[in-house]
């Protein structure tokens, strides 16, 4: 099968001066389009094989390219796939539930990953004699407030295309069934691609980091305004941010009426460098700035005092490492700053007394449920938008090409550019 394979990390590594942009270069010479790699083997049953359809290509594997990680292997963690083979003791259960499925898949591989879902009923005795983690443990104890403990954080997980973990840039791959999702078949393949994405801006609203009512009373109305939020970034993960807030601020202030409308806040705020992307989540419900109105002066070194430390919660997507001393300088002293970014640099003179002297809570936000993003996506119809008055999510406008497999190094390329959205690469016949 075809694959493309980085053979040995890269020792460079680029700032970036733009979101969710990178500067390529030799890096993508550490990776080759092998076409003669075997299929995999499915090593247990807990394991299924998966027929690409579709990959996409994000940010984060640009900084792969360029040393982030060291990683090595196939990369690529974005996809919807086919699941084509099944290991011969599974039970017929389970090979009817997943056998020609249609699947999206957690990205994350622990522990808890030996063994397939309780509900499943075909756990293997290996897998029940397996030494887990304290933190899978605590998963597979059935304590739901663990749960995503296990899903992001087991200490021995691997991680698809990111971390000792072949990735989805080929025709075949192993993922474990406990990883799977059915993708709903009105959800086409290149919308399908968005889950993974998706969960990760929904991820902000799992860890309950904003909240844009609250409700402290028994009756369930309003007492206290809600939180200002800013999103930093208008990149591919930014504007996925941008879509799910600002579908939650309307679906948690706008449909409830009456005493709420005086203590809703006003919308959150996605500050970026490009219109032409700001504009693409105009009907999303958030408002839209260009960053360069965060400051007071032309040079930009003076933050505006219409925004400095005016903002419950800051999330910064900006792909930019320099991105954190804008979003620590808008945040409000005991707000919270949400990092979404990853970065092969580091943040060259960054000094972390701001975080301490205003008593910031820095919260890492990471993977999120790829089960909540398939039910936003399967939810698209502007007919079931018109009940609720929330728009419909159109995740086909993000996307700016796409490439046969065949062509994944200029696929790579195209999406190091600065006026690039979201690149698909295409695996059937390519």
């Amino acid at each position: 099968m075809k694959a493309f394979v980085i053979h040995e990390p890269s020792q460079t590594s680029t700032d970036n001066d733009d979101d969710d942009d990178c500067t390529m270069g030799n890096p993508l010479d550490n990776g080759k389009l092998i076409t003669d790699v075997p299929i995999p083997t499915i090593p247990s049953p807990t394991y299924a094989l998966i027929q690409i359809l579709r990959a996409g290509i994000c940010n984060t594997d640009l900084e792969i390219l360029q040393g982030y990680m060291g990683f090595t292997g196939t990369l690529g963690h974005e996809f919807v796939g086919n699941v084509v083979a099944l290991h011969d003791d599974v039970s017929s259960d389970v090979r009817e539930k997943w056998m020609g499925k249609r699947v999206c898949g957690d990205i994350n591989l622990g522990c808890c990953n030996n063994s397939i879902t309780q509900n499943d009923n075909t756990t293997t005795s290996a897998a029940n004699n397996f030494n887990y983690c304290g933190v899978c443990n605590d998963s597979l104890g059935y304590n739901s407030n663990h749960s995503q403990m296990s899903r992001n954080h087991c200490p021995n997980r691997t991680v698809l295309g990111i971390l000792n973990q072949d990735g989805t840039f080929c025709e075949y791959m192993l993922l474990p069934i406990r990883n799977l999702h059915h993708v709903p078949a009105n959800v086409p393949d290149e919308i399908a691609v968005f889950a993974e994405p998706l969960a990760a801006a929904c991820r902000v609203v799992e860890q309950g980091l904003v909240h844009f009512r609250y409700d402290d009373n028994a009756a369930g109305s309003a007492t206290r305004g809600g939180d200002r939020v800013a999103i930093l970034g208008d990149g591919k993960l930014g504007l996925c941010v941008a879509e799910i807030l600002g579908r939650e601020y309307l679906r948690c202030c706008l449909n409830k009426g009456g005493d709420c409308i005086k203590k809703t806040p006003p919308p959150p705020i996605l500050f970026g460098k490009h219109k032409h992307k700001l504009d693409l989540v105009k009907e999303s419900g958030v408002q839209t700035h260009l960053v360069s109105s965060c400051y007071g002066d032309e040079k930009q070194e003076q933050i505006s005092p219409n925004h400095m430390n005016q903002y419950d919660v800051v999330i910064d997507a900006t792909g930019n490492p320099n991105g954190l001393s804008l979003s620590m300088s808008l945040c409000r002293p005991m707000g919270k700053l949400v990092l979404k970014s990853t970065c092969a640099s580091g943040v060259k003179g960054f000094h972390s007394a701001p975080i301490v002297i205003d008593e910031l809570m820095v919260v890492g936000s990471r993977c999120g449920p790829i089960d909540v993003a398939l039910d936003l996506l399967e939810d698209n119809s502007t007919e079931a938008s018109e009940n609720d008055g929330i728009p419909p999510l159109r995740m086909e406008k993000y996307i700016t090409r796409t490439f046969p497999l065949s062509e994944v190094r200029e696929a790579l390329e195209f999406a190091a550019l600065k006026s690039t959205m979201k690149v698909q690469l295409v695996m059937t016949g390519g």
